[in-house]
């Protein structure tokens, strides 16, 4: 018959009975190297996320809306004491107002959608008609948004934008669609040199020439490479230009220089962004409505 055991054979006996083993490890002589990965406690916050960028972003955006304007064509301004003569743009709004907002938690950022001029409602598909209507706003020929930084710059639906909301001395960037040239050539659009006028050339002084290099270069074509194709037709920005006059009546704006485009092309106007902000209320001085304006050509 086999020994009984004891009840208590799983338990230990104390620790200061059980010999003592060290336990031995191989440890390096130089430390850890920082992960690349940002997972760390000690390390910073990600600053990838959409709200950080548009934190950082928030710097180079202006605070108020801008406005569309109709390029009428150029004239000068002379200086009664000097006599010097200023080239200036001149540029006229027409019915210039605020369609709908864009808001960061609806879409992302902040934004204020503006329209000029007037579109018959026959005119316009239907998806166009049922926003204007929504906003009860007229339909307009020509809608653009412009970025505010934040909240305060948004304006009520349906306000009406003159020529006084930049006032004369500051300074606006002026976005316009430059004048297109169609399809041109390598020299006209990059100013290539062509091939010799004479030496065995026939046919080709005007051609391009070679695209990239052979074996040596990777039997490609470097992106990036000047070729003929269509030139002009894209939009330019031209920032920092002064205004020099301005004409709430009649919504005239007079800035200094030339602007990019042909005659009747849609410039947009807004705060200069590398320059001061103007000190200007973010709320367009008052309009006068359609009674007032009839009943004061009434009276003249």
């Amino acid at each position: 018959m086999a020994p009984k055991t004891s009840a208590c054979w799983t338990k230990l006996p104390p620790s200061f009975l059980l010999p003592s083993i060290s336990r031995r490890s191989i440890q390096s002589i130089h430390p850890p190297r920082p992960s690349r990965f940002n997972n760390h406690p000690d390390l910073p916050v990600l600053t990838s996320s959409s709200t950080a960028a548009l934190e950082r972003k928030a710097y180079t955006l202006p605070l108020r809306t801008g406005l569309l304007a109709i390029k009428k064509g150029m004239t000068a301004l002379y200086d009664p004491d000097s006599g010097k003569r200023t080239p200036c743009t001149v540029l006229q709004l027409d019915r210039c107002q605020v369609v709908s907002h864009k808001t960061r938690r609806k879409n992302g950022y902040f934004a204020v959608q503006v329209g000029s001029g007037h579109k018959e409602p026959r005119n316009v598909t239907r998806p166009q008609l049922g926003h204007f209507s929504a906003n009860g706003v007229s339909p307009k020929r020509h809608v653009s948004e412009f970025r505010v930084r934040g909240e305060e710059g948004l304006l009520a639906v349906g306000e009406v934008l003159g020529a006084g909301w930049f006032q004369e001395g500051q300074f606006v960037d002026a976005r316009a669609n430059c004048r297109g040239m169609g399809f041109a050539g390598g020299m006209k659009r990059h100013g290539f040199g062509g091939q010799p006028a004479s030496h065995g050339t026939s046919l080709t002084h005007r051609a391009m020439g070679s695209a990239g290099q052979s074996q040596g270069g990777g039997s490609r074509v470097l992106p990036g490479k000047g070729m003929p194709g269509r030139m002009g037709g894209q939009q330019v920005t031209t920032q920092n230009v002064k205004v020099l006059k301005v004409d709430e009546e009649k919504g005239i704006i007079v800035l200094n220089g030339n602007i990019s485009g042909p005659d009747k092309t849609i410039v947009k106007l807004q705060d200069a962004i590398k320059k001061p902000w103007p000190a200007i209320s973010s709320s367009p001085p008052p309009t006068p409505t359609i009674a007032e304006a009839v009943e004061t050509a009434a009276t003249r």
